[in-house]
């Protein structure tokens, strides 16, 4: 798991190239493991960037040509709150999504020149088979199974973003407002929030 293979996604799009198929918008997402750091696999560590950064650079870069020469088209990445707010346990996750995140703002503004948006989509846990691997013991769906986003909800807020010039999908509000806090006052969020957001 967590292979990527860029010739087989060159093939991919390409097929849809020669049926004269138009890509207009793409959505990339990914997955985790939660372990503290010096527990991490040096594979499980691979995959997670193959899947979640590499593969997601790899998906983007087959289609911008064609968005570029078209001059529209909408790149939307789904990134995490993780990747704003680093939490005990998901050290390598999160390294993976602040990675996206970096590499989607530096994107946006390469591409608005052509036309092309791009959206970081930041959700918090949302219940779906993600932490089916990510969280086998299910002691951190437990402790925030109260605040789990329904995905037909994640969903339809992409929907609703698709082909428009929105920046950001936080999800819910009220969990990037701790990410606003962090880039504030990190030392004290750290301090503070330490045993809050250790759950996993």
């Amino acid at each position: 798991m967590g292979y990527i293979c860029c010739s087989g996604i060159k093939n991919q799009f390409e097929g849809r190239n020669t049926q004269n198929s138009k890509i207009r918008s793409k959505v990339s997402d990914g997955f985790g493991i939660f372990r503290e750091a010096h527990e991490a696999v040096v594979e499980e560590i691979k995959n997670m960037f193959n899947v979640n950064v590499v593969g997601l650079m790899a998906c983007t870069k087959m289609v911008l040509p064609e968005m570029r020469e078209r001059r529209s088209g909408h790149i939307i990445n789904i990134a995490s709150q993780a990747g704003k707010i680093a939490t005990p346990k998901s050290s390598v996750y999160s390294a993976t999504k602040h990675a996206v995140l970096g590499y989607t703002n530096s994107l946006r503004m390469e591409v608005s020149d052509f036309h092309v948006f791009v959206t970081a989509v930041n959700p918090g846990p949302i219940a779906t088979n993600f932490f089916e691997i990510a969280d086998e013991k299910g002691t951190y769906v437990k402790n925030v199974q109260r605040y789990m986003l329904q995905p037909e909800y994640v969903a339809l807020k992409v929907v609703d973003a698709m082909l428009t010039p929105t920046r950001e999908i936080n999800l819910p509000r009220w969990m990037n407002m701790g990410s606003i806090v962090f880039a504030l006052f990190p030392r004290m969020f750290e301090r503070i929030g330490k045993r809050a957001f250790d759950k996993k």
